[in-house]
């Protein structure tokens, strides 16, 4: 008969938390320091693409979606073409069937739960198409790299030590992220909404190895000094209550819906049957075609990498008409969902933080309301109605700080935004039903799995 006695379930749960917190150390530790040199390296590249000249600033991002594209798609194989390779020369380069190759998260919510699963062994090859993507100034972030990349170095140590396996995966994911932004709750929380989402249980272990794993990825951050993301945080708080409510309904609104449309056209872009060719030239037609009209009415470095280009422009053009604010905000929308959608190998979390940050900041002027609250409010909204991740949109406000009717404020337009996404892709749903553009077969855009981006 089992025991199951007070004491019997203490040391279980004692060696639970002990072995949760050695496999989070240690894939924390290695997948931090692999992020942090792996972002570095894209800095630097997308620095260089940043001070060429306009014409290179619209070239050199869809060159690297062409690039993403070969790399994942001729130097890939199927494991139909495996059988005429030697296996163990293919292995790093063979994918499942009907795998969406370019989409990081993908096998992190598959394999959520199940680590011993997740496919180590593609990163490579995912890695030298991220580089093309995002370091050659395409329109996506470095967040699901750094869980990617996290998630990946735990499960290829915990190859050797399998007990440990699961919590050096979990932990290595909050890592990266973590040691990414600077902020160990939103690593932890990234890590574990994602999963949980997907149904991965939310157990002492998980948990254990997520809070430890973001814990060593923001000591990391603090040790090598690094600045791998700029995050708007806060001043100055709204003038009065009514203020922050109208601030908080109006920009949620609009930062969770159009965040929320963007990530609903994108998982419809990846459940497309289209040739990789087509796709990149529709796709690479539709981001150029932004590219340029984001140059001509904003600068070009608003047109390329993850959005900071962005921002920095519309806090640097003081009196910027908010429907100029706006319309870049849109096209920064369809860039973004044009290199998803042709097959760039990015992340979404960065661009929809610049996205909403935009969304806000064209309320500004009319809200009487300081820039740098609409943008960081903006910003939260963007996570929480976009990418679907509201307990990691109050970690990141809880995180960033700032006066205390700010934060309020930012919480407040995160549970509007939630609201407005989620309506927002209903709404779209409905709408290409009764268009009949949606296949009786295919999910509705809210249903429980949709968002993986």
């Amino acid at each position: 008969m089992r025991d199951v006695t007070p004491s019997a379930y203490a040391q279980s749960l004692g060696s639970t938390i002990a072995v949760s917190t050695l496999g989070a150390v240690l894939g924390g530790s290695v997948a931090g320091l692999l992020v942090v040199g792996f972002t570095a390296m894209l800095k630097t590249m997308l620095d260089a693409v940043s001070r060429q000249n306009v014409w290179l600033h619209i070239v050199v991002p869809l060159v690297g979606l062409a690039l993403s594209v070969l790399v994942l798609n001729r130097l890939g194989l199927s494991e139909e073409q495996i059988l005429q390779r030697p296996r163990r020369a293919a292995k790093w380069r063979t994918f499942p069937p009907d795998s969406a190759r370019s989409h990081l998260t993908d096998d992190i919510v598959s394999c959520a739960g199940a680590e011993e699963r997740f496919p180590w062994h593609l990163a490579p090859i995912r890695l030298l198409a991220i580089l093309a993507t995002v370091g050659l100034g395409g329109p996506m972030g470095t967040e699901a790299p750094a869980a990617y990349l996290g998630v990946a170095t735990g499960a290829a140590l915990g190859v050797r030590w399998r007990r440990l396996l699961r919590p050096a995966a979990v932990g290595g994911g909050a890592a990266g992220v973590a040691a990414l932004m600077g902020l160990p709750l939103v690593g932890t929380a990234y890590i574990l909404e994602l999963e949980y989402r997907h149904k991965a249980p939310l157990n002492v272990e998980r948990v254990t190895a997520a809070l430890m794993g973001g814990a060593v990825g923001w000591l990391l951050n603090i040790l090598l000094r690094v600045n791998l993301i700029r995050l708007v945080v806060p001043k100055e708080p709204p003038h009065s209550i009514y203020q922050a409510l109208i601030t908080a309904l109006l920009i949620g609104v609009l930062s969770g819906s159009i965040t929320s449309i963007s990530g609903a056209a994108i998982y419809k872009a990846k459940a497309w049957r289209a040739s990789p060719i087509v796709r990149l030239e529709l796709g690479g037609l539709t981001l150029g075609l932004a590219a340029i009209l984001i140059a001509m009415i904003a600068s070009p470095s608003a047109a390329i990498g993850p959005g900071g280009g962005a921002i920095t422009w519309v806090e640097s053009a003081t009196g910027t008409a908010a429907l100029t604010v706006l319309v870049v905000d849109v096209l920064r929308a369809i860039a973004t969902t044009a290199s998803a959608a042709a097959g760039g190998c990015g992340g979404l979390f960065v661009p929809f933080l610049a996205i909403g940050d935009l969304a806000g900041r064209a309320f500004a002027p009319y809200l009487e309301v300081p820039g740098d609250l609409a943008g960081a409010a903006g910003a939260a909204g963007g996570i929480s109605g976009g990418y679907h991740l509201p307990v990691t949109a109050v970690a990141l406000v809880l995180s960033q700080g700032g006066p205390l009717l700010a934060v309020l404020t930012c919480l407040a337009t995160v549970v509007v935004a939630a609201f407005a996404g989620t309506f927002s892709a209903k709404l779209l749903d409905r709408i290409l039903s009764l268009a009949h553009l949606r296949p009786t077969r295919e999910p509705p855009t809210t249903a429980e799995d949709s968002y993986s981006f």
